[in-house]
């Protein structure tokens, strides 16, 4: 009778272990399982990011590439020349205020590869300088002065519509400051004698395109000159349009 007790007392036991064993048994086993239903579920957004990322990719390639070609076909011109009219604030004379001077400019250049070229430029400068009335009853004398300059040109900043360019040119210059003086002389008007000197023009410009072979420049300047065995250091800029021709 004892043992029988002992038997049933054992059979309780167990029939209520087995029941938690086997809830423990199944929740070990079903992690991997989740675990392994993840990992599928990782693999489609790589795959679907990757595609995204190589589209956006070609189409910037492309995007590039067609910016590049329409520079290209811009600034691959051999030849380009520009006409235009300009302003300087010159000094006359040793002694005299500046005057308002207006000019014309023709230039031509010369380019190498799309950046790089050599440009030769001609200008004539008009003003009309105050003077102090004096014994020559002269007061606002008409003076000129013309330059042949030749110096490298560089473009360092392109866009398909516009570009940014610097230019050193340097040559000769005329002056002209006695033809409207009835033979008084510089030196009654106190202005430089007439004579030849250097000139020498500094510059950073912009370029507008209209199409790929013609365009609008503004060039902001600095002009350089000695007349009268001194130094006249000048202001201003000149404007104009430019045609291109000629294919590298």
């Amino acid at each position: 009778m004892y043992s029988f007790r002992r038997l049933a007392l054992l059979l309780a036991l167990a029939s209520s272990v087995i029941p938690v064993l086997q809830a423990q048994s199944s929740s070990s086993s079903g992690a991997p399982a989740d675990a392994g239903q993840q990992a599928p579920g990782a693999a489609p957004s790589q795959t679907q990011t990757q595609p995204q990322l190589s589209v956006s990719a070609r189409i910037k390639a492309r995007r590039e590439q067609r910016r590049a070609a329409a520079i290209h076909e811009v600034y691959d011109h051999l030849y380009d020349i520009n006409v235009g009219a300009g302003y300087l604030r010159f000094t006359p004379g040793p002694s005299l205020q500046r005057v308002n001077e207006y000019d014309w400019n023709v230039g031509f250049t010369r380019y190498f590869n799309e950046r790089l070229g050599a440009t030769l430029d001609g200008r004539g400068y008009y003003g009309t300088p105050f003077i102090e009335p004096n014994l020559s009853g002269i007061t606002k004398p008409a003076i000129s002065q013309y330059s042949a300059l030749i110096g490298p040109t560089y473009r360092f900043y392109l866009q398909p519509k516009y570009s940014i360019s610097g230019r050193v040119l340097a040559g000769y210059a005329r002056g002209n400051f006695t033809g409207d003086a009835n033979g008084f002389g510089s030196s009654v008007l106190g202005l430089y004698p007439d004579g030849s000197t250097f000139g020498v023009s500094a510059s950073i410009y912009g370029e507008y395109n209209l199409a790929p072979n013609i365009g609008l420049r503004v060039a902001p300047e600095y002009y350089l000159t000695g007349f009268g065995s001194t130094m006249q250091n000048s202001l201003g800029f000149n404007a104009g349009i430019i045609y291109r021709f000629g294919k590298q």
